[in-house]
């Protein structure tokens, strides 16, 4: 039997670590050949193709910076001529900023709307170009558009609820089309930029219902599932996976 995604090709942006490398490696296990983008570590990256490689799937890593739209756009366009198309959009790169709402420059606004905002919209706009029908893209936002539990996460909140937004319209846009578009919200989830045992994590931990953080291979679950046949009926949702911070 084959595998699910066995043919598919799937780009996963910020795929060197965390949600992004789990998200990668579950696609590849369920058959898809996988490019994924990178900003800094070149040599996490070289990790994670090298992974990919040894399950006999196709594997590429391509360094961008998701806060240049011209370097996004570059990016997708390399990868589909690699591959020769493009099946799945995991749009996962990110940034975190929090802090009081007065004390937010100009810059810092910016550069998370240039990230979390401006470069998904840009990944699926290029993408869609090489996508057909039974085309999938899933975007990975956070719990905190769902609900903010503490202060200080103005901005950030502001970016990842766009992508509702966003989500809602390419699912209505594309579902003539065949293709479906989806939103992911992680809760606290125990990476090395927010991990379980890190100085929040205990207050973190008491905001969900189920009282500890998730693995990043939670998330990747979802997404797997949503990009496969059994995600073929889901479009233009919102799914949380967050232990129940927004309960």
């Amino acid at each position: 039997m084959a595998a699910t995604l066995d043919g598919k090709v799937a780009l996963v942006t910020g795929g060197s670590r965390g949600i992004g490398e789990a998200v990668a490696l579950r696609l590849a296990a369920d058959g898809a050949d996988v490019a994924l983008t990178y900003r800094g570590n070149e040599e996490r990256a070289a990790r994670v193709v090298d992974k990919i490689t040894e399950m006999g799937r196709r594997a590429w890593a391509v360094r961008s910076d998701s806060a240049d739209p011209r370097a996004v756009r570059a990016a997708v366009e390399e990868i589909a001529a690699r591959f020769g198309r493009i099946d799945i959009l995991v749009n996962n790169a990110g940034v975190g900023l929090l802090g009081p709402v007065e004390d937010i420059t100009l810059e810092d606004i910016d550069h998370v709307l240039e990230v979390n905002v401006r470069a998904p919209f840009v990944a699926a706009q290029a993408a869609l170009r090489h996508m057909t029908e039974g085309g999938r893209i899933v975007s990975i936002g956070s719990c905190i558009a769902e609900r903010v539990a503490f202060a200080g996460g103005t901005l950030y909140a502001t970016s990842k609820t766009a992508l509702t937004g966003m989500t809602k319209a390419l699912a209505r846009e594309l579902g003539p089309r065949g293709i479906t578009a989806n939103l992911v919200h992680p809760g606290p989830i125990d990476t090395d930029m927010n991990p379980a045992d890190g100085p929040s994590a205990d207050f973190q931990s008491g905001l969900t219902a189920l009282g500890h953080y998730g693995q990043p291979s939670d998330i990747a679950e979802t997404v797997a599932h949503l990009v496969g046949e059994g995600g073929r009926y889901v479009t233009g949702a919102a799914i949380a996976v967050d232990g129940g911070f927004a309960a």
